[in-house]
Order: C-alpha cells, then sequence, then structure tokens
C-alpha cells in the first residue's frame, strides 16, 4: 500500500510541474509570437510588429506575479538560495524589470540590491569582497541591479580600472562563479540589450520628464558619446564569462513591456520551484468591546485633498 501511495505522489507532482511548465510556455509564446523567426542584422530578434498596451501588459503580467508569489513560497519552505544578476547600458530597463519582479512579493524574501560608487576602503579591498555580503542566504531572492560586471563594464570604459584590473577579473570571474554556484545558491545572470536610437529616445526622455531627471547624470551622457567603446567592453566581457555553468541570457528592451514578460517568464522557467500547500484559514471573531470608549483626542489628520 505504501509503495502505491509514493507512487500515486511522483505521479500527481509530475503533472503539476508539467501543467505549470506548460502555462509558463504558453505565456512566453503568446508575448513573443510576433518575432519567430525574425532577426536584425545584429543577430538580435527583430522588434515586434505590434506594441503590448497597457492593459494586454498588465493582463499579461497578473498571472506572473501569481506565479512570482509561489516562487516565494517555495524559497522560504524549500531554504533555496537565488541570485539574479541584471546588466546592460543605461537606460536598458533594468530597473523596470526589477519592479515588476518585486512588486508583488516580499522585501523581506526578495532583496534588491543597487550598490553606490565604492568607497576608499572597498576600492583597497579585493574586488568581489564588496559584493559576497549581498549574497542570498536560505530562503532569500537577491536581485542586482548591476553587480560585480560594473568592472566589464563603466570602469573598463570610463578607465576606473586598469587593463590589468579588467584582464585579471575576466579571467577569475567563472571560478569565482563556479564557487557561488558550489555553494547551493542559483545565480542567473541577463543582459538587456537596448538599441541606439532608443537609449537616445530615453535619455531625452530623462531630460525632459521631472519625474525622471534623477536618473540623468553627466556619466549617462559620457556613456551615450562612447557606445561603441560599450560594445567592445560587452564582447569581451561575454566572451570571457558566458560558460555553461553560468551562462548570460540577453533580452532585447526596445520595447520595454515585452522584455518585462519575457524576462519574468523565463526566470520562472529557469528554478523548479512547486506550489507549497496552504493550510485552511478560518478567520477568529473580534473580541467584545467591553468597557472601552474612543478617546477624545485631537489627532492631526492628514488633509483630504482627494
Amino acid at each position: 500500500m505504501g509503495k502505491k501511495k509514493d507512487k500515486k505522489k511522483k505521479k500527481k507532482k509530475k503533472e503539476k510541474k508539467e501543467k505549470k511548465m506548460e502555462q509558463l510556455e504558453q505565456a512566453q509564446g503568446e508575448v513573443a509570437a510576433s518575432t519567430e523567426g525574425e532577426s536584425t542584422a545584429s543577430g538580435l530578434p527583430a522588434e515586434p510588429k505590434h506594441k503590448i498596451k497597457r492593459k494586454e501588459f498588465d493582463k499579461e503580467l497578473k498571472p506572473l506575479h501569481v506565479e512570482m508569489v509561489k516562487l516565494q513560497e517555495w524559497v522560504k519552505a524549500s531554504g533555496a538560495k537565488i541570485c539574479v544578476v541584471f546588466e546592460g547600458r543605461d537606460t536598458a530597463g533594468k530597473g523596470g524589470i526589477i519592479k515588476r519582479i518585486t512588486e508583488r512579493v516580499s522585501p523581506r524574501v526578495f532583496r534588491v540590491v543597487a550598490l553606490g560608487v565604492p568607497t576608499d576602503r572597498e576600492k583597497s579591498q579585493m574586488y568581489f569582497q564588496r559584493y559576497i555580503p549581498y549574497l542570498p542566504a536560505a530562503g532569500e531572492v537577491v536581485l542586482f541591479d548591476r553587480s560585480w560586471y560594473n568592472r566589464a563594464g563603466v570602469e573598463r570604459v570610463m578607465g576606473f580600472a586598469t587593463d590589468e584590473q579588467v584582464e585579471s577579473f575576466l579571467r577569475y570571474t567563472p571560478a569565482v562563479e563556479r564557487a557561488i554556484i558550489g555553494s547551493g545558491v542559483t545565480l542567473i545572470k541577463y543582459w538587456l540589450e537596448v538599441g541606439m536610437d532608443e537609449q537616445a529616445k530615453r535619455f531625452h526622455e530623462r531630460d525632459v520628464d521631472p519625474r525622471k531627471i534623477w536618473k540623468l547624470s553627466p556619466m549617462d551622457l559620457e556613456a551615450q558619446k562612447r557606445w561603441y567603446d560599450y560594445s567592445r567592453a560587452r564582447d569581451a566581457m561575454f566572451a570571457a564569462t558566458d560558460t555553461v555553468e553560468c551562462p548570460w541570457y540577453v533580452v532585447p528592451s526596445d520595447d520595454q513591456r515585452r522584455a518585462r514578460l519575457n524576462c519574468i517568464t523565463h526566470f520562472l522557467s529557469l528554478i523548479p520551484y512547486e506550489e507549497v500547500p496552504r493550510e485552511p484559514i478560518k478567520f477568529p471573531r473580534r473580541q467584545a468591546k467591553g468597557n472601552y470608549q474612543e478617546p477624545d483626542y485631537p489627532y492631526r489628520y492628514v488633509p483630504a485633498k482627494y
């Protein structure tokens, strides 16, 4: 009897997993259908024939958010450790994807790491030392909005690192990432690829939109000027660090909404999570008021402007 029950459990578990993968693949297929079989001169998928409207985007995003919550509960229950690196040129859309991943989950489980300029002390350390403390512990998902790959990109292009430091970084990074994976961390790397014209358009939007002016800096202007220096840096980075153990996944991001849906769908497909059973909840009755009296207190209410 025991063996039969185990077989039934395994079969049910397998069917659930297959159903979930089918749903994710179907969602990804619908989002990317219009680009199938086409490519640009750069080898990237061609831009879709239509833009995804806000209503359609929200409709597609909702079930992905449901899956993200399932992933979160599985991470907590299983003690999984997940680290996701987001890299790309300025304006590529890293922050936008991270925002959509995290907006329906707990910040106690999903942590976003976006480090500023290193201090003098950090500059004197082993290069990776600055990033190691932010790696996930059991039951955590860490999302790096830029990462140790600063050395291969902005530091190289802007002259903040010497050629020797960059070469050393590219040589040793695969070994460091193997060590991270060997410690039980699932390490995923995304490169968001934005086109030259689209980047220029987004820089202009940052200049004229009062909500985005904080995103525009002198470094951004320099980055636009040095487009091909960044291209060379990206190419060298891929050649050295796109490994079997820890590959780079490229997300074409000229269409921001499509990029967000594609990236989230792909991320979910890489993690073997399962829905964690929930105990039925019975909400308790509130206690009786008894002798409690509302105080006559001069509360400072926020003005009701809306």
